[in-house]
This record gives structure tokens, sequence and C-alpha cells, in this order.
């Protein structure tokens, strides 16, 4: 059984893991394994994997702190305070990562040319253990204060864009399967009516009944945590049997998505973040 990590090598990873993420978020080029072995000298009998279960850890921290992590790396959550305190110090000094974060988040993002070969490769599989939003540890303090996982996802164009995808490829499969009559059915609630109807678009199933269809879009990965109002969570559950949620991610790179049909709070893993108090 391998030695705990100690302080110098959990910073040394966390160093390692920001400078990936930086990367990731301006779009430049990086290597995974290349940061990997040129972490190895500097590690105590560390075996590549060891490096990746590591950084997997980083990215269940940032996750709980409502910060972006790098796609690659699925985030693992049994990880120790320790761990998730060298992130929080990185976050506070560095000067560049809270400016990159908040420039990626906000970033408007251009239209894209829909067609067929982007469809047919957009769909895949949900993730097999639902979202990755574990029940987080007790803590004595939060000092992150900027949820910019929430704030990605409040992100007007972004979500228009996702609403917009998801709108045409329903069109799309409609037509696919021989039902033109119906793809000419399909209403874009949001745009038309507002936001408040607890879901995104209207679709139509192959024999004719209403689909009602809530999508959540990111530029992160699939396992990123998604944001959903009461009047969502309402609406789910008076039309449980009729409601999706399309979770589309990688979008602005290449566009995927996956599908759950449900209760908001039964297909994902849920905790309350915001409460509402009467006098």
């Amino acid at each position: 059984m391998s030695d705990a990590w100690s302080n110098i090598e959990v910073e040394l990873c966390v160093s390692s893991y920001f400078e990936m993420l930086e990367k990731e978020l301006t779009f430049q080029k990086y290597s995974k394994a290349e940061y990997r072995r040129k972490l190895l000298p500097l590690l105590t009998n560390r075996s590549e994997g060891s490096i990746e279960f590591k950084h997997q850890n980083i990215s269940a921290v940032l996750v709980n702190q409502g910060q972006p992590y790098i796609k690659g790396y699925l985030p693992r959550f049994n990880y120790q305070k320790a761990l998730e305190d060298k992130v929080i110090e990185y976050l506070q000094s560095s000067s560049t990562i809270e400016a990159i974060i908040s420039s990626f988040v906000s970033k408007e993002i251009s239209s894209m040319k829909l067609n067929p070969s982007i469809f047919t490769k957009a769909l895949v599989d949900a993730p097999k253990s639902g979202f990755i939003n574990e029940p987080m540890p007790h803590y004595a303090r939060k000092p992150i204060k900027i949820n910019y996982l929430e704030r990605e996802q409040q992100n007007s164009k972004l979500g228009e864009l996702g609403e917009q995808f998801i709108l045409e490829y329903e069109k799309w499969k409609l037509v696919q399967s021989g039902k033109e009559s119906l793809a000419d059915k399909v209403i874009w609630v949001s745009k038309e009516e507002g936001d408040g109807a607890g879901f995104d678009i209207l679709s139509r199933n192959s024999n004719g009944t209403d689909k009602y269809i809530e999508v959540k879009t990111t530029r992160l990965g699939k396992e990123t945590p998604i944001y959903f109002s009461k009047n969502e969570l309402q609406f789910s559950q008076q039309n449980s049997r009729d409601y999706h949620l399309f979770r589309l991610f990688d979008f602005g790179e290449k566009p995927r998505f996956f599908t759950k049909n449900g209760v908001l709070d039964e297909i994902c893993h849920s905790e309350a973040v915001n409460f509402k108090g009467y006098f």
C-alpha cells in the first residue's frame, strides 16, 4: 500500500492540474499524459494511474466548489479534506485562474451550422451513476463565493443556442421517422412564450403525444451538475411520463447530449441550495 501523499506532493498535483485547466479554458492544446510524466520524478513511488486518480479527486473538489474542471478527469468524490484545502488555497492565491474561469463562463459563443452529420453523432448514453453531485462533506467554511457552474448555465446566449440545437434535432428526428407533419408542430416554448412554463420545448412523440423537453447546456463535460428551479421540478412531477431532460455538453466544440425521462429530482442526485424565508 502506498504511503499517504505529502503536502508537497499534493501541491505539485494541484499546480499541474491548474496548468492544464488554464490551457483547456483558453482553448490551448496540451497532453494530460505529458503532464503526468513530468510529475512522476517529482513524487515518491507514484504511478501515472495514482496521479490520474488524484487529478480526478481535484475535479470533484472543483465541482463541489462550483468551479469548472478538466473534461477528461471524471470527478471522484472520495477525497480528503487536505486536498480540498490545497485546491481552495490555489484558487485564492492565483492571480489569473479566477479571471480565466470568469472569462470562459461569460464568453459569448457563435451560432453553429446545424446539419444531419452533427445530429447523427450527438446522442450518447447518460452517465451510469446519474449526475455527479454527491453529498458534500461538512466543513466549517466555504470561501469560494462565486458558483461558476451555475453562472455558466445562466449564460442566456449559451442557453438559447442549446435549445435551438435540440429544437432542430427533434424536428430532424421526426422527419427521419416519416413524421413530417409532427415536425411542423414542434414549438420553442421558452422563446415564444417565456421561460416560466417549466420546460423549454414542446415536441411530439412518434404517436403524436406531447413531449416536454427541458434543455440544460454546458461547454464543460458530461458530468457537470445542472441547476433547476422549483417551477421546473414541479412541472416534471406533474408530467413525469412525458417530461424529458436533454443534457447538452461540450457545446461549441463537439456538441453531444444525453436524455433522462421522469421527475428531475429522481433522475439525478439533487440537493437544496436555496431557501425562501417568510415572517
